[in-house]
């Protein structure tokens, strides 16, 4: 704050001379920013269980402090406080207190070059290792990373052609297959509670890439519920979390048990 002294004409003159420096650094964006070190921002874009640069970052919600999702869910299958400030997160289910934090992750892939390429290159090799086909949501990635560059123009990014613009479109929407491409599940919806009724289908295949969330949206869609909130989706007895992948249920919960995925919706209980 400029601090003025009316009776005072010396002050009151040197206060002019910096307004009006002021007035210029605001007209002039280039004296109002400055270059800044990856490693001075480090702390706080890496995981502080692996001490690596955050990858698929998760959030818990009762303290906002945030990690990689595979650090934090191996970390939280024995202990149920936050890894930095030691916070109690759930006492008994403190997988339903994370969620994937998107906003965090595209800006850690924003400030740290190549890690994004790097991830999608570990991703799309694991898979081959073991003589799977690469999801279709890795490969949508691997495709939205790699810009169309115009080598006329050093490297810079090629004009969008107007005149091919529809085309394009048209292009685009018979390569979108809703995830048809991605590693399928069989799931079967069972209900266990006297309040909610049964599906009249409660077999259905979907994307290993969808969540918890989206078969509460289904299922409160296909109920009339006046909320998805409203519900509660269990695996062996556990509750899932709602950003939970169908994948990780299969791996961490089902564990590679035959098909179908069984899964129970009951409503939501409030836990102590």
């Amino acid at each position: 704050m400029l601090k003025i002294n009316n009776t005072s004409c010396q002050n009151k003159g040197g206060s002019q001379i910096e307004d009006s420096k002021e007035m210029a650094a605001l007209g002039n964006p280039e004296m109002l920013t400055r270059k800044i070190k990856l490693w001075d921002i480090n702390a706080h874009i890496t995981c502080r269980l692996c001490e690596g640069y955050l990858i698929d970052a998760t959030t818990v919600t009762e303290c906002l402090h945030t990690f990689c999702r595979s650090c934090l869910v191996k970390y939280l299958e024995e202990n149920n406080t936050c890894p930095t400030c030691r916070i109690v997160i759930h006492q008994s289910h403190p997988l339903q207190y994370i969620g994937h934090d998107r906003t965090m992750q595209d800006i850690v892939y924003k400030l740290v070059p190549g890690l994004q390429d790097a991830e999608l290159k570990k991703q799309r090799d694991f898979y081959q290792k073991l003589g799977m086909e690469v999801p279709g949501d890795v490969k949508s990635e691997m495709c939205l990373t790699k810009p169309h560059l115009d080598p006329q123009r050093n490297g810079e990014t090629k004009p969008e052609d107007t005149s091919n613009k529809e085309t394009t479109e048209e292009k685009q929407e018979e390569d979108n297959d809703y995830h048809r491409s991605d590693e399928q599940v069989s799931i079967c919806l069972e209900c266990n509670s006297s309040k909610l009724r049964g599906l009249k289908r409660k077999w259905i295949r979907c994307s290993a890439q969808a969540t918890v969330l989206h078969l509460k949206k289904f299922i409160a869609k296909k109920l009339n519920l006046a909320s998805f909130n409203e519900l509660d989706i269990l695996c062996n007895e556990e509750i899932l979390g709602k950003d939970h992948t169908l994948k990780f249920v299969v791996v961490t919960r089902w564990r590679f048990k035959k098909a179908p995925l069984l899964l129970h919706y009951r409503p939501k209980m409030d836990l102590l």
